[in-house]
């Protein structure tokens, strides 16, 4: 089996007021889907993690897609040399509109 170096997960402070814009009952989704996917190989591209085209104005190059319908964001930075994920910002996607915090963004 080939061991996978562990990423350490770093939170931005605004990402505690974004999860206060969403509903409490999806934290633990939102905590468990962070972990699992962006603790080992986050730069990886799958079906749900992309690169961005463009860095967002927050400085994200990632995004992490999950939950019902894509419903939610995670956007994100790598440090493949230090090992870490740094999360800038949780959103939730509702239509075709992205609120982060409870304001809508243009990504």
């Amino acid at each position: 089996m080939v061991h996978r170096p562990k990423f350490t997960l770093e939170f931005a402070p605004e990402t505690v007021d974004h999860l206060d814009a969403i509903e409490r009952k999806y934290h633990s989704l939102i905590a468990k889907t962070i972990d699992e996917q962006l603790s080992f190989a986050p730069d990886q591209e799958t079906r749900n993690r992309k690169p961005l085209e463009r860095p967002t104005s927050f400085g994200a190059t990632w995004e992490l897609r999950f939950g019902a319908n894509n419903r939610f964001r995670v956007f994100y930075e790598v440090d493949s040399i230090e090992q870490t994920v740094e999360v800038l910002a949780i959103g939730e996607k509702e239509g075709s509109q992205l609120f982060i915090g409870g304001k809508e963004v243009q990504i």
